[in-house]
């Protein structure tokens, strides 16, 4: 299975980076093919422009989302790794989406009816927050940004939702053994979604 993690988080040196190369190094260790795509060091414009904007006509997609599409053509698990700021995905994500997976690519308007694109692809996220996780499920933040992130997403496009791990009590002077145990629950997530034999740890 070929995986495409999404890193949305400014710092490389970040925790949100560490979770996306252990999904990253994990994956690989077990035989999968990954790539990573980290947002910000790739320098990703989120700003849907007023050309690419579908019409009746269609859609005309920039020479970035076009290559973009490229990649993530015969991709079939998206993994989603970013922080909650004001409860919702940092903005370059979302413009990620608003470019990369509209018509053309997460679906399309065919005989004046929406069909999804991407039937058979898979969505998964690790969401952290600096605010503890109960709080965040308490709440309710969690499950309002699926609802109208992750399930519309999926909606839209034809995706399979299979997981959102959210981790609280992220901030920066968490323990080390606060973040190993985090860095093991990703891990064993992916075991338990992608039936991961047992290997070599990451």
């Amino acid at each position: 299975m070929k995986h495409a993690v999404i890193l949305a988080h400014p710092k490389p040196t970040s925790f949100g980076a560490a979770m996306a190369r252990a999904c990253v190094d994990h994956l690989s260790a077990h035989g999968h093919e990954v790539v990573l795509r980290d947002l910000y060091a790739m320098d990703f414009d989120p700003r849907l422009k007023a050309e690419e904007m579908p019409t009746g006509q269609g859609a005309t997609p920039a020479a970035d989302v076009l290559a973009e599409r490229a990649l993530l053509k015969d991709v079939k698990s998206l993994i989603f790794v970013y922080p909650f700021w004001f409860n919702a995905p940092p903005a370059i994500l979302k413009g990620y989406v608003d470019r990369v997976f509209g018509m053309g690519f997460g679906y399309a308007s065919i005989n004046g009816r929406m069909e999804a694109l991407l039937d058979g692809v898979s969505l998964t996220s690790f969401s952290t927050s600096g605010a503890p996780g109960r709080w965040v499920n308490s709440t309710g933040a969690l499950k309002a940004l699926m609802a109208v992130f992750d399930l519309h997403l999926c909606g839209v496009c034809g995706l399979r939702l299979l997981d959102h791990a959210h981790f609280g009590d992220v901030v920066s002077n968490m323990t080390e053994e606060w973040g190993e145990d985090i860095l093991g629950q990703v891990r064993d997530r992916l075991n338990n979604l992608f039936e991961l034999t047992s290997g070599p740890e990451t």
